[in-house]
């Protein structure tokens, strides 16, 4: 399992929820799941994973993202990254 891994810095939550639901630039079209966060500090502060069944789906999606230009719209803090999961543990 692979995930991209995205903090962005956002105006206004629900407005960027919707264009994120929309997915205007088709990255999560091969994705299995997503998680957002949101900071406790600034709920304005997000962060998101959203999660591939390979590295080169997770890869293929960064690009489109990164070739769509919606990131232009939000200040990016960290990302978009490609990372593969090394451990869960649960308690």
């Amino acid at each position: 399992m692979s995930s991209m891994l995205t903090r962005i810095h956002v105006q206004d939550y629900e407005a960027w929820k919707s264009r994120f639901d929309a997915d205007p630039a088709g990255a999560r079209s091969q994705a299995k799941a997503h998680r957002i966060l949101r900071s406790a500090d600034d709920p304005n502060d997000v962060f998101i994973q959203v999660q591939f069944a390979s590295r080169e789906d997770a890869i293929a999606a960064r690009e489109q993202l990164l070739a769509s230009g919606v990131l232009e719209r939000v200040d990016v803090q960290a990302g978009p990254a490609v990372a593969e999961e090394a451990e869960t543990v649960a308690y």
